[in-house]
């Protein structure tokens, strides 16, 4: 079991932990600013632990600080004394995703949980540690039963295991029935204009609500552990970029590369050392993905040296180029996700928001200029035209997703990514 302090009783409390495992019950001990919280075994408590030594945790701005608990478990009688579980049933049920390797979509959900009873209205959104659901059945016993039968279960086999918790909320508003949300007691409903959030209070950061803690998604895309050279303790988040080729490096290119690794605030090239720039990343621990995937990395026939900058930011002036609120930040939605797929250049991209009817031929006439392409693969996902391409070495492909992410192909802006696969 876990004891931690905390400021206010808050539901991004359970979001910091949920990724390392099941959570079976919480206390809330509002007189001592302090929770209980128990796990489904101890290797998850374990693994929560030595993640946020590692990574301070916090919530709304306010550090939590996480111990282990005397308590071997929580008593029925612990509970009625000590606080109040937030377990009581509900017909609501809030629902996490946890290894979503496959978009799930309303439909999806449906599908999986109408077996169980009547269910009335959903809501999808994304926070920072992954992808939820709040499921409304027309009766309670119909969210228990459902909880009972599929709580740890996958959707599909291997990956999208669901994380099922009883809802506090009475009611849930539904204005649009689109792909984020539906009320199967209203089909008359308008769709939602694009981009606005279907209900307050359940939207992500990237509607304007707040965004959870970095941690949290940190751990939802490492699964309690971080890649093999990160240390999570860095708190720099200037990079300082060198030997780049002056002739062929733009703040823009700059800008392709290192937003894998993190959302960019500004970056400038110095004019006294024409193949010397400061990037500005997010946070640190954004800063030090950057420096640890990209250092020996080569780009335009130069091998890049990458690291942490003694300035603590860039400031702003006539040479610096503002990224800050650029929509092409990749991390203010699906953070948990764009952490995961961190990783030093390779040979083969990963190309997304294609047109429909994109042919391969198109795709290599748009990208052969960088290299030679060895195979390509256009395939659909969740009804979205995708591609993959692998070029003859990496220094090809890392060349054609600086030079062609966020172009224009047949009037749709492309979104290109280093792939993990080996093979096509």
């Amino acid at each position: 079991m876990l004891v931690m302090r905390f400021r206010r009783d808050c539901p991004d409390l359970l979001q910091l932990f949920q990724p390392f495992g099941v959570i079976n019950k919480l206390v809330m001990l509002r007189a001592k600013n302090q929770a209980l919280l128990q796990m489904q075994d101890v290797p998850a408590a374990v693994s929560a632990m030595q993640f946020y030594a590692n990574v301070q945790p916090s919530i709304r701005g306010r550090n939590v600080y996480v111990q282990f608990s005397s308590h071997q478990e929580l008593t029925t009688m612990e509970q009625n004394t000590q606080g109040r579980v937030d377990e009581e049933p509900n017909r609501i049920l809030l629902v996490t995703i946890h290894h979503m390797l496959y978009p799930i979509t309303v439909e999806v959900l449906h599908q999986v949980f109408s077996p169980h009873g009547y269910v009335e209205k959903i809501v999808t959104f994304q926070k920072s540690a992954g992808f939820q659901a709040l499921i409304q059945f027309q009766l309670r016993q119909s969210a228990v039963v459902a909880r009972n039968s599929l709580q740890g279960r996958n959707i599909y086999d291997g990956c999208c295991q669901l994380d099922i918790q009883f809802s506090n909320l009475e009611e849930l508003q539904v204005n649009y029935n689109n792909e984020r949300s539906r009320d199967f007691t209203n089909p008359s409903l308008p769709s939602e204009q694009k981009g606005r959030p279907s209900q307050p209070g359940y939207g992500d950061a990237g509607a304007g609500y707040p965004q959870m803690n970095n941690a949290a998604a940190i751990a939802a895309a490492f699964g309690g552990g971080l890649p093999s050279g990160i240390t999570g303790t860095n708190d720099r988040c200037t990079v300082l970029a060198s030997n780049l080729n002056p002739d062929r490096i733009d703040e823009d290119k700059l800008f392709n590369l290192f937003s894998l690794y993190g959302n960019i605030v500004r970056i400038k090239l110095l004019r006294n050392k024409p193949d010397h720039a400061l990037v500005q990343m997010g946070d640190g621990f954004q800063a030090e993905l950057a420096v640890h995937f990209l250092k020996g990395a080569t780009l335009f026939g130069k091998r890049l040296e990458v690291n942490f900058s003694k300035h603590p930011n860039i400031t702003m002036g006539a040479e610096t180029h503002e990224y800050l609120n650029s929509n092409l930040n990749r991390f203010n939605r699906n953070a948990a996700k764009n952490y995961r797929y961190c990783c030093s250049p390779t040979k083969m991209i990963h190309l997304s928001t294609l047109p429909q009817d994109v042919t391969e031929d198109e795709i290599i006439s748009h990208l052969e200029e960088h290299g030679s392409i060895v195979n390509t693969k256009v395939f659909e996902m969740n009804g979205k035209k995708q591609a993959l391409v692998m070029f003859e070495n990496e220094e090809q492909a890392t060349e054609a997703l600086v030079c062609k992410h966020a172009t224009t192909l047949a009037d749709s802006m492309i979104r290109i990514s280093f792939s993990q696969l080996q093979t096509i």
